[in-house]
This record gives structure tokens, C-alpha cells and sequence, in this order.
């Protein structure tokens, strides 16, 4: 939709018709909240912490996702398996190489990113449901891979214990802690993403999701666009899966499981497609909704006793499920396309400004 000002703004330059951030109020306001995260440890209990490290996190895996499936139109379900190409290539060069999580993150995401572009391949002779079902290879494959393969280095199904990263002999090893590190990455990502869809890259990739054949008869090189998108949304989700893996401090076959991958691609539809609000707002969403699941489980249980506990570990997905199911009817845009009307219709007040 078309981006609508207040009355009396009005664009004097191309930089600031281009600025993401126009007024000064909203500088203010993004500085105050990036600081009152940054001090989050200070006020808040170590469960808070923990979840928005978890937060954090999972929105860099959502942003590559976005990139790939939101404005390339690329269905994918191995977005976890790519996360575990990254948390133990991490691991590895951490561990057992003795580098700095600092150095290996990079080397992770990089390498992550190889292997999104061997599993993309088959993205220039399939789509929709037929390229899904080969992004499912990959979440198929890479589990059972490090499960199996080099028991000595992987230790198989029991996985690997991950060291908390350090920096000139400071551990990053509680939430609190942690929390810098999710939120130094997860800036950065986040302006990165964003640009990579206003860029001439973006706009290519939006042209392939809009009309593949039209694109190539334009001289958008198919092939190219969609390795990439499939390169650049498995290097996100390599410094995700890192992050996650020094965060739990031990890896395995079943940590970034096909429920993981569900997850991260409902949380971009409850989000939004191919905007760039949309992993931030359908992530902190879906994972305060299973967080609800869980604080309302006892209550569930007293419910319906006969169940036992099994019902308390049904609650996340079932209100994943529902709330999926509902945004699909009722809202297929998304929460970021809702926050748009928000802003169109307050903006065409008469006394907006």
C-alpha cells in the first residue's frame, strides 16, 4: 500500500523520502528502547531475560526466512536445519579448535551459507509445494547427518556441550549476559534485512515472487536471485542456530528439530510476508503465545486431570495452531500489515498532525 505522511511532511530530499526514520520523536523513542533492553538485567527477572534472548534470536532466523520465502516466494521448511549447520560448525571450531565464539560465528553463518545454496539448487526447476518438499530434505538430512556421521567428532545422538563465549576473559554465561551478544547481532541483522529489500537485490527478489516468468523475460537471472536468497536466509539462520547453541550450552540431533522450522515459518505468516516489520512482530507474538501456553498449563490440568501431563505439553502447539489457523482467515497479511491500516487511518484524521 502507499505510504501515507502526515499532514503538512513533506519529502524536501531523496534521503529523507528514503528514511526509515523520519522525525525526531521516533529516534528518541527507538534510542530509549534499545537502551532499556540493553539494561533489561538490571529490572527485570531472569526468565524475562531469557526470553527476549530467545526472542532475539529467533527473529534473525525469521528475517533470513523473510528474505527467502516473504519477498523471494521461495516455500521453505529447512530453515531449523540450516540454524544446525551454524550452532555446530560454532561448536566445533569453539570447542574443539579452541577459537573465539567471535571468530567462529562468521566462519558458522558462512558455512550455513554453502549449504543453503546446495539445498537451493533445486529452487530453478521446482516451486511451491514441490520446492517445500525439497527444503524438507534438509531438515531430513542434516539431523540424521550429525546424528550418524562422525561419531568420535559429534558424538552422535548424545550431541555436544557447548562453552559460553568469552571476550578478554568475560563469560558470557548467564541470560543476563547473553543478552548483549543477542542484541548486538540482532541490530545489525535487522538494518541489514531491511536494506537488502530496498536494494536493487530486493527488488529483484520481490519480481521473482511476483511473476518468476516475467522476471526472466526482463533479464532477471532466476537462477542467480533464488541462490542467493537461499545463500543470504541460511546465513541468517547460521548465526541464529550459533547463538542458540552457546545460549542452551549443548547441541543435538533433536535441537533444531521440523517443529522448529514449522515454528519460524508460521511465525512470519503471523507476522507478515515480505515486510520488514513482520519477523520482528510474528515472532515476539508466536512465542508469547506458547510462553501463555505454558503459564496456563496447570490451569488446564486441573481441568481435565484424566489427561495428566501430556495436555500441558499439547497447550503450545494447539495455541500455535489455532492462532495460525485464525490469522490465515482473518488476517492473511499479517500483524504488520494491521499496523500499517493503524497508521493509514490515524494519519487521515484531520487532526493527525
Amino acid at each position: 500500500m502507499a505510504v501515507l505522511r502526515p499532514a503538512g511532511e513533506f519529502d524536501y530530499s531523496y534521503a529523507y523520502d528514503m528514511a526509515t526514520i523520519r522525525r525526531r520523536w521516533q529516534w528518541v523513542l527507538l534510542i530509549a528502547f534499545i537502551v532499556a533492553l540493553y539494561v533489561l538485567p538490571f529490572y527485570a527477572s531472569e526468565s524475562v531475560v531469557s526470553l527476549v534472548n530467545r526472542i532475539g534470536m529467533l527473529i534473525i532466523a525469521v528475517q533470513g526466512l523473510n528474505l527467502l520465502t516473504g519477498y523471494t516466494g521461495q516455500m521453505s521448511l529447512g530453515q531449523a536445519a540450516f540454524m544446525a549447520v551454524g550452532g555446530y560448525l560454532s561448536t566445533l571450531l569453539v570447542g574443539h579448535l579452541g577459537w573465539s565464539f567471535f571468530l567462529a560465528l562468521p566462519v558458522a553463518a558462512l558455512g550455513a551459507g554453502v549449504v543453503g545454496l546446495i539445498f537451493g539448487l533445486p529452487s530453478l526447476r521446482v516451486k511451491g509445494f514441490y520446492l517445500l518438499m525439497a527444503t524438507l530434505a534438509a531438515q531430513i538430512i542434516i539431523p540424521w547427518f550429525v546424528r550418524t556421521a562422525f561419531p568420535e567428532v559429534l558424538n552422535g545422538p548424545q550431541g555436544l556441550n557447548v562453552p559460553a563465549p568469552q571476550l578478554f576473559g568475560f563469560e558470557f554465561n548467564e541470560p543476563g549476559r547473553y543478552l548483549y551478544i543477542t542484541l548486538t547481532l540482532l541490530i545489525p541483522s535487522t538494518i541489514v534485512a531491511h536494506n537488502i529489500a530496498r536494494s536493487r537485490l530486493g527488488r529483484a527478489f520481490v519480481t521473482i515472487r511476483d511473476n518468476d516468468l516475467a522476471a526472466e523475460i526482463m533479464g532477471v537471472d532466476l537462477f542467480r536471485y533464488k541462490l542467493q536468497a537461499f545463500f543470504l536466509a541460511a546465513v541468517f539462520a547460521g548465526v541464529a542456530g550459533a547463538l542458540w547453541a552457546h545460549n542452551l550450552r549443548h547441541i543435538n540431533s533433536a535441537t533444531f528439530n521440523l517443529d522448529m522450522s514449522v515454528f519460524l515459518l508460521g511465525m512470519l505468516v503471523v507476522g507478515g510476508l515480505g515486510t520488514s516489520l513482520g519477523p520482528i512482530l510474528g515472532t515476539i507474538a508466536v512465542t508469547v503465545l506458547t510462553e501463555a501456553a505454558t503459564l496456563v498449563g496447570p490451569f488446564f490440568l486441573q481441568l481435565f486431570p484424566a489427561a495428566g501431563e501430556s495436555i500441558v505439553l499439547a497447550l503450545k502447539p494447539l495455541f500455535f495452531g489455532v492462532a495460525l489457523m485464525l490469522f490465515l482467515i482473518l488476517e492473511p497479511r499479517g500483524l504488520a500489515h494491521r499496523w500499517q491500516l493503524t497508521k493509514a487511518a490515524w494519519r487521515l484524521r484531520p487532526f493527525s498532525h
